[in-house]
């Protein structure tokens, strides 16, 4: 039998500023009134959710920890039902959704909620590297004038897959 994943529905906060309407708000919170809506708009008893899967870049202060778990408990979802967090930088929530289809079509949940959050006015963008060095002495070693820039990641992943003959480029959500 092949599998087949589908997405059901989709909610979202409205969006934000630095400083705007929803900077008081907790991460957990915010996670937790997208988990409610979604139920309410899927009409879905929270009961046969296998697992939460959520992004999140910024993983200090207000939201450290796991925001996925904790935005179960927060919308009064059952106890039973886990949740997990995730970081892969700005495709955090992306990857998110990938993996819960990923899980779906291995047989592994039958039904998973996939998302993510970023409040930049409570936990700032740079914040997780504060005091420290991330990335450690062997990769600043190993890449010399070290820096991230996503921009230039992009390109440079893009002409890597080129060049190993992936003939074109999947650009998701483009």
């Amino acid at each position: 039998m092949v599998r087949e994943a589908v997405v059901v529905e989709a909610v979202r906060t409205p969006i934000g500023k630095r400083g705007g309407a929803l900077s008081g708000a907790h991460a957990v919170d915010l996670s937790a009134d997208v988990l409610r809506a979604l139920a309410e708009r899927a009409a879905i008893d929270p009961t046969v959710v296998d697992d939460v899967i959520w992004g999140c870049v910024g993983q200090v202060g207000d939201q450290a920890g796991n925001i996925g778990r904790y935005a179960v408990l927060a919308a009064g979802w059952p106890e039973a039902i886990p949740g997990t967090t995730i970081n892969r930088a700005c495709g955090s929530s992306q990857q998110a959704l990938e993996f819960a289809i990923a899980g779906v079509l291995s047989g592994a949940y039958e039904v998973v909620v996939a998302g993510g959050v970023e409040v930049m006015s409570r936990v700032p963008l740079g914040a997780a590297r504060a005091g420290g060095i991330p990335f450690g002495p062997r990769v600043l070693e190993r890449y010399d004038d070290f820096s991230f820039n996503q921009g230039e990641s992009a390109e440079l992943i893009a002409h890597g897959l080129l060049a190993a003959g992936a003939g074109r480029v999947r650009v998701p959500f483009a």
